[in-house]
């Protein structure tokens, strides 16, 4: 077994454990392993350990590794990272999910230049819970409108909600935040939105975000390690 595949088990199993300790069902909630700035051997190597689902965070870098791993690859990428607009026509033909979509700008660019051949490109909207001016996303008070927006877009299949909040001491502060994604989402719903995605919970907080209704957990460090190499836009 690899170092890649162990550190994946391990992750694999936390996420199990934290399932059955805060009363989730059994497989609720994905792994999105988090591959940015690693190179192609590490995702082949993730890839042969049965993880699936891989989160880039820079547009050409992705590109580079989707072209190394060829056109017969069974991976679903996710693209996590901020999203300018002169991005978007590299991204809307070529991942599976847009995490971090704060603009209505960004949405309609990508429901444009989403191929008619393909399945409507999956997106979250990314929400600044914790309020830093130096994180992206757009404001709670904000999301209604820009949820129903993007919910009416051709291409698009609005999925959910995502958050990267601020660093927090303890678990209790570490839930504190998603919880208040969760109860975001929560209201999104009522409004009659179909949507079923929580995507919050990193390497060093994963249990807190179950604990509170993460349906998709993004881990890099704890499968793949600390970053090795410069990353590229």
């Amino acid at each position: 077994m690899t170092e890649t595949a162990e550190r994946l088990a391990a992750v694999q199993a936390r996420i199990r454990a934290a399932e059955a300790q805060y009363r989730r069902a059994a497989g609720s909630v994905t792994l999105l392993a988090v591959s940015k700035t690693k190179p192609v051997e590490a995702i082949r190597d993730a890839m042969a350990a049965g993880q699936s689902a891989f989160g880039e965070n820079y547009v050409q870098e992705a590109r580079d590794k989707q072209d190394a791993l060829g056109a017969d690859t069974t991976a679903e990428w996710h693209f996590i990272g901020p999203l300018q607009s002169n991005k978007t026509k590299l991204v809307a033909p070529h991942f599976d999910w847009v995490h971090s979509v704060e603009r209505e700008k960004i949405a309609r660019r990508l429901s444009e230049q989403r191929p008619d051949g393909l399945p409507p490109l999956n997106v979250c909207l990314q929400v600044n819970v914790s309020g830093e001016d130096s994180k992206s996303g757009v404001a709670p008070d904000h999301v209604p409108a820009l949820a129903d927006a993007v919910a009416a877009l051709p291409r698009l299949r609005l999925r959910g909600l995502m958050c990267i909040p601020a660093p927090a001491e303890g678990f209790d502060a570490q839930r504190a935040p998603f919880r208040a994604l969760r109860e975001l989402l929560e209201s999104l719903q009522r409004s009659g939105l179909e949507l079923d995605t929580l995507s919050m919970g990193m390497s060093g907080d994963l249990e807190a975000a179950v604990a509170e209704g993460s349906t998709m957990v993004r881990v890099g460090t704890d499968i793949f390690g600390p970053r090795d190499y410069p990353a590229t836009t």
